[in-house]
């Protein structure tokens, strides 16, 4: 077991992917020469070649729609978004064309591609570049969305997201791209939907993803020196959405709160809670809380910034509240 960074594990998945596959090619902006914006396929270019790592235009309208047509024709291309708020201008091609092709042709044609898209708050990026849109895109049937917060993970559901024959939105949080975490040296993948425990206890069951589980986990830290042994269940996928270990950590707990970096109204913690109120509420002990990014544009100043952010000090108030 390696110890390495989630920017690492990316580029580790992605080099390993074309070894494997001819099929699997990278194409958006600066992705080629310059090694992309957060340096991940940094080398790739005189690695592989442009043929098979191609910088494209500004234009993520033509990185969405060339993306489709190319996994259409047989080739497996992985898109790379310099930014999540940015793919905005390619919501019709991920949408419209990749999530539904499959469904409305009756199975002929199949989707192959892999939408690799940094997001979240917190790097002083400014409003229009810190969304953290992911309930956006998770919206729709057809698409698949996963978002890490570990190197293992990051790895293991890259490499699932570049195998799977459907359309896959892979978003990595920017603030993570320093963490280190234990990544095997053999291949491994983890499978798309399914939740995992990262922390065990009994008091209390904090759902998060991305960023959020490692506030989360932070959070559990702190309560567990007051006697406080929360249980951390990380999404990993939001869709499709694997409640299981949510639901049976909620029948150990009988209460819960949920993390999450977007905005609270109409969020991934609502659905949560939602789910939880339908299958689970003979369990229901409190209510449910939800901890999320206050409903303002992301200040560029680092302080508004970050006090408009999740983190363990929240997390913590919310589990005394319905304790």
């Amino acid at each position: 077991m390696a110890l390495i960074t989630m920017r690492q594990a990316i580029t580790d998945a992605l080099r390993e992917e074309m070894h494997r596959d001819e099929r699997v090619f990278i194409m958006g902006q600066e992705v080629g020469v310059w090694g992309g914006t957060y340096a991940v396929t940094r080398g790739f270019y005189d690695e592989f070649g442009e043929k098979r790592v191609r910088d494209t235009p500004i234009s993520e309208m033509a990185i969405g729609g060339v993306a489709v047509g190319a996994a259409m024709g047989g080739l497996r291309p992985v898109a790379e978004f310099m930014t999540i708020n940015f793919a905005f201008l390619a919501l019709d091609a991920m949408v419209n064309h990749a999530a539904k092709i499959h469904y409305m042709f009756g199975e002929q044609m199949r989707v192959p591609v892999v939408y690799r898209a940094p997001g979240g708050g917190g790097r002083q990026l400014g409003a229009t570049h810190s969304h953290t849109p992911d309930v956006i895109f998770a919206h729709f049937p057809g698409l698949k969305v996963v978002s890490p917060a570990t190197p293992y993970d990051a790895k293991g559901l890259l490499k699932a997201a570049i195998r799977t024959d459907d359309p896959v939105l892979f978003i990595e949080h920017h603030t993570l791209y320093q963490i280190r975490g234990e990544v095997p040296a053999e291949d491994y993948i983890v499978p798309i939907g399914v939740s995992d425990v990262k922390r065990q206890g009994d008091a209390v069951t904090i759902v998060a993803y991305a960023q959020g589980l490692q506030v989360a986990l932070e959070a559990a830290k702190q309560l567990a020196q007051e006697g406080i042994e929360a249980e951390v269940v990380d999404l990993r996928s939001l869709r499709p959405l694997d409640m299981g270990p949510v639901v049976e950590s909620f029948r150990k707990t009988f209460k819960a709160v949920v993390v999450e970096e977007g905005y609270r109204s109409y969020g991934i913690g609502a659905e949560i809670a939602a789910r939880l109120q339908e299958e689970a509420f003979d369990y229901m002990d409190a209510p449910i809380k939800r901890v999320a990014q206050l409903e303002v544009p992301l200040p560029y100043s680092r302080e508004l910034e970050q006090s408009a952010l999740i983190n363990a000090g929240r997390v913590v108030a919310a589990v005394k509240e319905i304790l």
